[in-house]
């Protein structure tokens, strides 16, 4: 989201359903992905959300899939992708790429959680707008509501939410010394 400028002025947002359940496991792998309960032994046909590889998986197909559009036209995190244009022609043409490269490789959108030709769009925790790439208010409620860390796993969390968006945070590192000092 670096890359995006002031220029670009119109948002989608499109999220895959169920992203993790639209890729089959090979037929080799599926027995490594076996549970048991008490109702019997259980394996799955689909990616799974608990295996360790599934998001980096994941992200290497959404990368590979979107490889000619990334930091064109097309922000991929996992199975949200967002697609940002300078005018409504580009944008146009934009979304018909996108949307024929999820056809083409058999992924679907969750038309619901969808969002289309927007002027300002909610995306990873930022507010992105023709006026540049903001935090996310909510988020900025989120650091400042922190419960004070206790532990140096609690002094983590809390340092890997705010360094999310040191760029945003004058001498952040100057800043973060002393909590970076306790672990």
């Amino acid at each position: 989201m670096r890359r995006l400028s002031t220029t670009e002025r119109l948002f989608s947002k499109i999220d895959l359903r169920s992203g993790y359940h639209q890729i089959k496991v090979r037929e080799e792998d599926i027995s490594k992905t076996a549970f048991s309960t008490r109702y019997g032994l259980y394996e799955y046909l689909v990616m799974s959300f608990g295996l360790t590889n599934a998001p980096a998986f994941f992200m290497y197909l959404m990368n590979s899939v979107f490889m000619n559009e990334l930091d064109k036209f097309v922000v991929v995190f996992i199975d949200d992708i967002l697609v940002y244009s300078k005018n409504e022609k580009e944008h146009e043409e934009h979304l018909r790429i996108v949307l024929s490269r999820l056809r083409e490789h058999k992924l679907y959108a969750k038309f619901s959680k969808c969002a289309f030709w927007l002027k300002e769009v909610a995306f990873l925790g930022h507010i992105l707008s023709a006026k540049g790439v903001v935090v996310d208010p909510g988020k900025v409620e989120d650091v400042l509501n922190w419960k004070q860390p206790q532990t140096v796993t609690e002094i983590w969390s809390f340092l890997g939410l705010a360094g999310y968006y040191r760029r945003f945070i004058k001498d952040f590192s100057k800043i973060a010394k002393p909590m970076t000092a306790l672990t």
